[in-house]
């Protein structure tokens, strides 16, 4: 996904790093991962009590959350800053040849912030009040294709009132309402799989998909318009790239994780 995003950026005219930002994505899901299922997997298993939903680091034997946050958040600052650093002594031992330096380095951090952090933070959604679930994860999968199935038959069959027209000509008011209403009606019937999750919490996810989902669409399609290309890429034929089929994760999860976070 990251790596469509860099070719987005280059056929718009910018010439990112994309290697570079490739590997700080790279460590950045490490960071995640290595908070939300290592440790999180080794304090489940030396400890009885239920893990918090936000795994933190094993400090003299006492489990503490928030140095997991302050472990995560330094170092994807830090991956940050070493990417922004390399990029610009690049661009500066490439000048005059790189016309616009700091667009590029622009380009390089948006993909770390646009993709990487927000798919990272499928490992925070992945942990509940019992620990490491992956069923949370096919909740959001399921709620994300309810979304999408519930706005195209109702768009196809309802739909008038033109929702971005100059973005995605296709979508309209009607389509919308369809997939939140198919949305909504998933988290509802998820409590058969997922009874863990209250029925209270699931409605707010479908919720925030509903919302966020088809936002999250529209900016991937503002994005490929104003670099002229039609496909993020060629990785599924006839269907486009991967971050044209998970465009909607890329605002959904983050603000599910804020809500788990708020939520404690």
């Amino acid at each position: 996904m990251l790596k469509e995003f860099y070719r987005i950026m280059r056929a718009g005219g910018y010439r990112p790093l994309a290697l570079l930002g490739i590997a700080g994505g790279v460590i950045i899901f490490g960071v995640f991962w290595y908070e939300f299922f290592w440790i999180g997997l080794l304090f489940e298993k030396s400890s009885s009590t239920s893990p918090s939903p936000f795994v933190g680091t094993l400090h003299d034997g006492l489990y503490n959350p928030l140095r997991g946050w302050e472990f995560i958040t330094l170092r994807v600052l830090l991956t940050c800053v070493v990417l922004s650093f390399i990029s610009l002594l690049y661009e500066l031992s490439a000048w005059p040849k790189s016309s616009q330096p700091f667009a590029n380095i622009g380009a390089a951090l948006g993909g770390i912030f646009y993709v990487s952090i927000p798919m990272a933070l499928l490992t925070v959604i992945a942990h509940g009040a019992s620990g490491y679930d992956p069923r949370r994860v096919f909740f959001l999968i399921f709620l994300i294709w309810a979304a999408d199935t519930g706005a195209y038959f109702a768009g196809k069959n309802l739909g008038k009132h033109k929702l971005a027209p100059s973005i995605s000509p296709g979508k309209t008011w009607e389509g919308w309402a369809g997939g939140a209403l198919l949305t909504l009606a998933v988290g509802w019937a998820a409590g058969y799989f997922l009874p863990d999750i209250p029925l209270s919490h699931r409605l707010v996810a479908a919720g925030v998909v509903a919302v966020f989902g088809p936002l999250g669409d529209l900016a991937e399609s503002m994005l490929k318009r104003s670099a002229g290309v039609k496909d993020s890429g060629t990785f599924l034929p006839g269907h486009g790239g991967l971050l044209d089929r998970f465009d909607a994760f890329l605002l959904v999860l983050p603000v599910l994780a804020l809500l788990q976070v708020l939520a404690g």
